[in-house]
């Protein structure tokens, strides 16, 4: 993961390698490489409620390969905002973003889509939206240093929303945040949109002054789907970032993904285990279109598997996603509403500042708390002595003597 300076963002991913193109004869073994990651987030049993059919999840990255056989049909090709940074003439390599883009929504290929990467949702649709460079383009250092470029992460969201998305992948990190960037997400949860981004890769280094890892935006944004990465054991990744950010985790280690020109490659890093929350977040809109993001993370958390002890921590969120157990929440939510209205609520389409209506401060003196507490204190202490005065005197009542007339 590449750290530097402010308008930088980087690909929220460790390490990467090639599979060679699978010949038919092998393909098995690209699925058979996936079975591990298939039955930590039970998805055949989520496939029995939701594909992630009718749902469009916009892959915010640098690039996906529309022509892959296990994408092809699946992929709309959106805009791209880095256009400039590259030399003229120089196609874009699109490794990164096919990858996720797989991971999320590849449905295979040959009979019965059978061999091939299958992704978490195989009936979504992938609107491709380029907002980053890889680092062996040869625009990235321009990319990275031209102001023009500082907000196209913002520019990828609003865009995103405006043409359907549903769900939006952001398996990208950037250390510092832009007004821009928060407004963004602010407009794209006030039309229903999902936002599901990387916790970020640099928990293997020491601790900053907060006493966690490195916070990594849009991650941090409040509103956001905060992925962790979790290991084989399903334990905190060693490269995955701590902070109380994270809202939950998914496996983010060996990962086999689809690559540019039919190839496929296997990884780690918080970027995969985002793409595979996408995923979930889009087999739970398929299935309740109308539910807000607030109910889908809260669908998400309340369904992991594998909780922390005490139910969250700073490394795992509050567990393992689990695509059943997700979808059984959002069943049970789905009627329920997280929408603030009346006098006070504030509409997130709107950004904070001084047009908001002014938040009112009940100011309390702490010698007044204290004599009215004492007063009521003295207060009830006279109803108890009152009440014993009362009870003595019925019972004295009760035990005299009975007396006769002569």
């Amino acid at each position: 993961m590449l750290r530097a300076g402010r308008a930088v963002l980087a690909l929220a991913l460790t390490g990467l390698w090639l599979v060679p193109a699978v010949p038919d004869a092998w393909a098995d073994e690209v699925r058979g490489s996936q079975r591990q990651v298939l039955r930590t987030l039970d998805l055949a049993d989520a496939w029995r409620v939701s594909k992630g059919a009718g749902v469009l999840v916009a892959v915010l990255d640098s690039g996906v390969d529309p022509v892959h056989r296990d994408l092809a049909g699946s992929v709309t090709e959106g805009r791209d905002f880095t256009a400039g940074a590259n030399p003229a003439g120089v196609a874009p390599s699109r490794l990164h973003g096919t990858y996720m883009a797989s991971l999320i929504a590849g449905h295979g290929h040959g009979p019965g889509g059978g061999s091939g990467v299958i992704g978490v949702a195989p009936e979504a649709r992938i609107l491709s939206v380029r907002v980053i460079l890889e680092d062996e383009e040869p625009g990235f250092r321009t990319f990275n240093t031209a102001e023009r470029f500082e907000n196209v992460v913002a520019r990828g969201i609003r865009y995103a929303v405006d043409h359907g998305a549903d769900v939006i992948n952001m398996s990208i990190s950037k250390e510092l945040a832009t007004r821009e960037e928060r407004a963004a997400v602010r407009y794209a949860i006030s039309k229903g949109v999902v936002l599901v981004a990387a916790a970020g890769n640099e928990g293997a280094g020491r601790p900053e002054a907060t006493g966690y890892a490195p916070y990594s935006y849009p991650a941090a944004f409040p509103g956001v789907v905060s992925v962790a990465a979790a290991d084989r054991r399903l334990r905190r990744a060693s490269f995955s970032n701590w902070n109380p950010s994270v809202l939950v985790a998914a496996p983010g280690v060996d990962i086999l993904g689809a690559g540019p020109g039919d190839e496929y490659w296997i990884g780690r890093g918080t970027s995969q285990a985002t793409a595979l929350v996408s995923g979930v977040a889009a087999l739970i809109k398929a299935k309740y279109p109308k539910m807000s993001p607030a109910l889908v993370a809260q669908a998400l958390t309340k369904g992991a598997t594998r909780r922390p002890s005490g139910g969250y921590d700073t490394g795992m969120g509050f567990g393992v996603v689990n695509a059943p157990r997700a979808l059984a929440e959002a069943a049970r939510i789905s009627r329920h509403t997280l929408t603030a209205t009346g006098k006070g609520a504030h509409d997130p389409d709107r950004p904070m500042g001084a047009a908001v209506e002014p938040i009112q401060v009940v100011r309390r003196d702490r010698h007044v708390i204290v004599l009215n507490g004492g007063v009521a204190v003295a207060a009830a202490l006279c109803v108890i002595a009152s009440l014993v005065t009362v009870g003595l005197t019925v019972r004295r009542a009760r035990t005299a003597p009975a007396t006769t007339e002569e």
